[in-house]
């Protein structure tokens, strides 16, 4: 199968130079530098998910799109729909070998950072499709703008808003498999100065498994006003609420292990966009409130407590950027966090919080400030540097500087090479330090160090691009005789492919690959990954397929390593029955395999979906 994916991207790639030299349309990106910038001009390795692409699968969350289109990143899964969080969850979000599980890859809102607060992970069910204009997915580190927990990269979700004058409603329901029923309603309007969007959704599946349920409810609204041509301002409000149960490992089965999360994220901005330079003041918070029943072996020994916390990240960005002279752009920024969190355990039967010896109740307080300068020259006109530094205070753990620096060669009008490397850095949790008998209140940041060699070439039609990168780290945490100290080593390379081809009106082909090897493996991580998608439109139909090959595939490490090996087959076909109304239907893992992600959670065979997509 690898060599068969391997083979279909030579044999594209050979058909389509042979066709058009012509200059692709510029890419435009935010992630890789604060400000909207061509691709082209940037040492880092951008990919860039449109709302199109997030949408035409009828996905509610961003994650299954974009673990297809992004070489290297995966994403675990347990179930039909919902990821969970504690024992048993899944949505660990993985990229070359770094784990948001554990905080070494930071997902972003409009450049603002979301994690829980106290455990350091991203809550992968609050990433939902309906916020979301584009998802930027930047490989490597991005600590020098973001900070703590973006050494393996991050993942930037930008947040929708309408641009041009008129009312626009879209609604999206669908059924399916093992109960489960989807549901999605937006409208958003543009009026003059004045925009808004305003979006619901709930989403409820039993899934495939006895007590294995998964309930979610939210919303999400953004209000935007235009002073001038010159100046913009905006506030927006996500708010979801999900109900989870886990029956455990088939081999250990669960008895009520539920859980009860709330997530919220408030953010406020104020923008200003002249000829030579561009910048932002925001505030934000994102929340949490998890109320989670661990669950019992035995259904007749009911626990007796439940877990609970509460976390907040609130935080204050300003950044301006200038083209100072020709060619030229620095960007300056400061950045201030204060994390809160509180972690205890309430009776069941009193609701009073109890005094347990296992684990460390109370609350904890830390704060960051940072600032950084990222400066970029063209020298000639096919020659780029740029150079990054960041100065972060932990009131902990204390200074850390972050360095980077790349260059872009452009040998042709329509290619270039790309050479970076950059320092990447995380620090460590509340949980780490504070939170269960390993924790360790003399823990230092973890560190590595990225390297990078890419190549991006644009072909009328087609477009392809290869990577090879390495990483060193070291300092990574680790539970050594029952504490946490300072003594793991990263050391992972590998190489990515990928590859689009628009064929003509009707056809497009998109591929990409990547191999990893892991000198130290972590869970989640495979050693190869591949994509083989096609999209067809003609008429009133559409249909979008995908094949997607995983291997060596760790679900387990250490004396008990396990790996696994599959292939799913996913299609979605659309319909316009009339023009505000659309039919569609989805089908996942068509070739039923039988296949774990999380070790003693298989995952089910073929599922399907259907439903109606309403847009006036």
């Amino acid at each position: 199968m690898r060599m068969m994916l391997l083979a279909t991207f030579m044999t594209t790639s050979s058909m389509c130079m042979a066709q058009s030299d012509s200059l692709a349309l510029e890419e435009v990106v935010v992630t890789g530098t604060r400000n909207a910038t061509d691709v082209r001009h940037l040492p880092m390795t951008v990919t860039v998910i449109d709302r199109e692409m997030l949408t035409e699968q009828h996905q509610t969350s961003v994650l299954p799109t974009a673990m297809q289109q992004v070489p290297g990143l995966f994403v675990t899964s347990r179930s039909m729909m919902g990821y969970g969080v504690s024992t048993g969850a899944a949505g660990g979000i993985n990229l070359r070998g770094m784990t948001g599980g554990g905080g070494q890859l930071l997902v972003l809102i409009d450049g603002h950072p979301q994690y829980q607060g106290i455990y350091g992970h991203p809550i992968s069910d609050s990433y939902q499709t309906l916020m979301a204009e584009r998802v930027e997915v930047l490989r490597g580190p991005a600590s020098v703008l973001y900070g703590s927990n973006a050494m393996g990269g991050v993942m930037n979700i930008v947040t929708r808003t309408m641009r041009q004058d008129g009312v626009n409603t879209h609604i999206n329901l669908g059924a399916g498999s093992y109960g489960t029923v989807q549901a999605e309603a937006s409208n958003q309007v543009r009026k003059g100065k004045f925009s808004s969007t305003v979006s619901a959704q709930y989403s409820r599946t039993d899934n495939h498994r006895p007590r294995m349920g998964f309930e979610q409810y939210g919303g999400y609204m953004k209000l935007g006003y235009d002073f001038n041509d010159h100046w913009k301002a905006y506030v927006d409000a996500d708010l979801t609420h999900f109900n989870a149960s886990y029956p455990g490992a088939e081999s250990s089965p669960l008895y009520d292990a539920d859980q009860w999360i709330t997530r919220g994220v408030v953010s406020a901005a104020l923008e200003n966009h002249y000829g030579k330079t561009s910048g932002a003041l925001s505030v934000y918070t994102n929340f949490g409130r998890h109320k989670i029943d661990d669950g019992t072996g035995d259904p007749a020994k009911p626990t007796q407590r439940y877990f609970r916390s509460k976390d907040a990240l609130t935080g204050v960005s300003w950044y301006q950027s200038a083209q100072l002279f020709e060619g030229n752009r620095l960007t300056a920024g400061i950045d201030y966090q204060h994390i809160y969190g509180y972690a205890y355990y309430t009776s069941k039967a009193t609701d009073e919080v109890l005094d347990t010896p296992n684990k460390q109740s109370g609350k904890s307080y830390r704060n960051e400030i940072a600032g950084y300068v990222d400066f970029r020259q063209d020298l000639l006109s096919w020659l780029t540097i740029d150079a990054g530094i960041r100065v972060d205070h932990h009131s902990i753990t204390g200074t850390e500087w972050i360095p980077q620096a790349g260059i872009v060669v452009r040998p042709v009008t329509t290619g270039e090479i790309k050479l970076m490397a950059s320092k990447g850095f995380r620090n460590p949790t509340m949980r780490e330090m504070y939170l269960y008998p390993p924790s360790n209140t003399d823990l230092e940041p973890e560190r590595l160090w990225n390297y990078e060699l890419s190549w991006r070439h644009r072909l009328g039609g087609f477009s392809y691009g290869a990577n090879l990168f390495y990483i060193k780290g070291d300092n990574m945490i680790q539970t050594v005789n029952r504490k946490n100290v300072n003594t793991g080593e990263i050391e992972n390379y590998g190489a990515e492919l990928e590859a689009q081809y628009h064929i003509d009106s009707h056809w497009a082909l998109s591929t990409n690959h990547s191999l990893l090897h892991m000198e130290n493996p972590v869970v989640a991580a495979p050693t190869y990954k591949g994509f083989l998608g096609a999209n067809f439109h003609q008429d009133k139909w559409s249909v979008i397929a995908g094949l997607q090959y995983i291997s060596g595939l760790y679900t387990a490490v250490g004396d008990a390593e396990q790996k696994e090996n599959f292939c799913l087959l996913n299609a979605t076909v659309n319909y316009q029955l009339s023009k505000p109304i659309a039919l569609w239907v989805r089908g996942e893992n068509l070739l039923a395999q039988k296949y774990e992600i999380n070790l003693g959670y298989p995952m089910p065979r073929a599922t399907f979906m259907g439903g109606v997509n309403v847009q006036f």
